[in-house]
């Protein structure tokens, strides 16, 4: 290196030195916003400097997660990737980014299980007792819409049970929770985090879990897993991604900090109140966690009803 080329670098500014902006490619108030705004306000914390949130929702989280594919890898502009953006969105469609080549992956958030509900005049307690019911019954069950993971969670668990359940789509999962309350409704397989204040409030009835383990704050509800279904384990994540190219030193530092904030006790108390599953990954195993989740569900979705070509 030049003695000027030393010189240049020992005086660069070091990141950040201007705000960095967040796309969060989801509505406000859901559970990419809600995360990407905690993670948002430690990271302002820790690095002096503010990390903005904006929203930039349309087509499951394409338009927001192109945008940011689009930017300069200077570590001013991240996206709140996910399991529906990056995973279960092109596969069910062609889409303007390719999920791996197109991002650097930098820290998994975590995310909430889906829970399989029932309406409380189904004369059913467990999934067992669904089952049998569903085989001598005709049954249909309601999800936030065509090629979500509420959806798919359904499909697998349709085709393991070898049970014929009819898929009610939704345009989100509220309205499907309040046909489940209402009894219009037989079943809903959504994220817990929906659902979760009408499952305490009794009015609704949780019999499954995908969660790899029962949750604290649901003692009483069992996982598919063991219910008899091991397969049917999952969580709809989210994740803190960056242009492609995005340096290393960067990435690491990101990194480091995210997983910081996800450990500390308020966060972990905030979430685990929606049944939010956090993780600690590096940024490897994180990239390589993506990359298994898109051969995970790929074929799930080619298999379903939810392509579309």
């Amino acid at each position: 290196m030049s003695p000027w080329s030393l010189t240049h670098a020992q005086s660069a500014p070091a990141w950040p030195t201007r705000p960095v902006r967040i796309v969060a490619p989801f509505a406000a108030g859901g559970s990419a916003d809600t995360l990407g705004r905690l993670v948002a306000q430690k990271l302002s914390d820790a690095f002096r400097q503010s990390f903005i949130v904006e929203n930039r929702s349309g087509a499951g989280g394409v338009v927001g997660s192109e945008m940011v594919a689009k930017a300069a890898p200077d570590g001013y502009t991240l996206v709140v990737s996910g399991v529906a953006s990056h995973v279960l969105a092109p596969a069910v469609s062609k889409v303007p980014f390719d999920a791996m080549a197109d991002f650097t992956h930098i820290a998994l958030f975590g995310g909430p299980p889906i829970v399989f509900c029932v309406t409380l005049g189904l004369p059913v307690r467990d999934l067992r007792e669904f089952v049998s019911h569903a085989r001598t019954h005709p049954m249909a069950y309601g999800s936030p819409g065509t090629g979500t993971q509420g959806q798919l969670m359904a499909e697998m668990f349709r085709q393991v049970a070898r049970v014929d359940l009819a898929h009610v789509p939704y345009k989100g999962a509220s309205p499907a929770i309040v046909d489940l309350m209402a009894g219009t409704l037989q079943s809903t397989s959504t994220t817990l985090t929906t659902a979760s204040s009408q499952i305490h409030a009794g009015k609704i009835r949780a019999i499954a879990l995908s969660s790899a383990r029962r949750l604290p704050d649901y003692p009483d509800v069992p996982t598919f897993v063991e219910s008899g279904y091991p397969s049917l384990v999952a969580t709809v994540w989210f994740s803190l991604s960056g242009p492609a190219g995005l340096p290393a030193d960067i990435v690491q530092r990101l990194n480091l900090e995210v997983r910081r904030a996800l450990a500390s006790a308020d966060i972990r108390a905030r979430l685990r109140m929606e049944g939010t599953e956090v993780n600690d990954l590096d940024a490897a195993q994180f990239t390589e966690f993506m990359r298994s989740e898109i051969a995970r569900w790929t074929p799930i979705v080619k298999k379903s009803s939810a392509r579309n070509d």
